[in-house]
């Protein structure tokens, strides 16, 4: 194997840096589009079975089958029938974000106050009322939590999409571990590598603060 030369690196990212970029634009790119529809499907199947008892536990436990298929199984699987490329990738990402949204909301919503309820329908509030004016602000940071949770999850998952071409630097970890022995293998397998966990670092930090500055004055710790 050809040994690590930290100064090699630097000529690699200088003589890449356009290319890596892209990959770093796609990435995010496809993680922040599984993240939205995961964040709509999730949080509307946690608002549509929060208190029933039945439709909750099955929404749960099937979200929660996604984290016993191995990632590289199941885009096998679905890669047939969807292709290579963004498809399988977006479907595979949402997939795998569904559990800890449509958990995080259903305990969310479920954790408010009865006192606050009653109180909400003492004055006459409906209950869609109840559920969006009440406890959708006092269940959204715990509801922020577990799509933060899924953002990671994805930027990971998303890496190992480019077993079936998928977009993002997951491109350099599979090219480099192809090409082990190579001049550049070790270079583009780290780039890939320290690529996704600095995006992870970052978007969690950026999770952080969009906690911290949509949550109400009143329910931060």
């Amino acid at each position: 194997m050809t040994p690590f030369d930290l100064d090699g690196l630097f000529i690699f990212w200088g003589r890449r840096w356009d290319d890596i970029l892209e990959l770093v634009l796609e990435h995010i790119s496809v993680v922040a589009i599984s993240l939205i529809i995961a964040t709509l499907v999730g949080v509307l199947i946690g608002f549509l079975v929060w208190n029933r008892p039945v439709p909750r536990s099955i929404a749960i436990a099937s979200a929660g089958v996604a984290l016993t298929i191995p990632s590289l199984a199941l885009l096998a699987l679905i890669t047939p029938i969807f292709g290579l490329g963004w498809t399988p990738t977006v479907l595979s990402l949402v997939f795998y974000s569904l559990l800890p949204i449509v958990r995080n909301t259903v305990v969310g919503l479920r954790d408010v106050a009865p006192e606050i309820m009653e109180s909400a329908r003492g004055v006459g509030m409906s209950n869609l009322r109840i559920l969006i004016s009440i406890q959708l602000p006092i269940a959204w940071p715990i509801i922020l939590t577990g799509v933060r949770v899924a953002a990671q999850l994805t930027i990971g998952i998303a890496a190992i999409a480019a077993y079936v071409a998928g977009p993002g630097l997951g491109q350099y970890i599979f090219q480099g571990l192809s090409s082990l022995g190579s001049k550049n293998a070790l270079n583009l397998a780290l780039t890939g590598t320290l690529g996704v966990i600095l995006l992870a670092l970052i978007v969690d930090a950026l999770f952080v603060l969009i906690t911290r500055y949509t949550t109400s004055r009143g329910l931060r710790a």
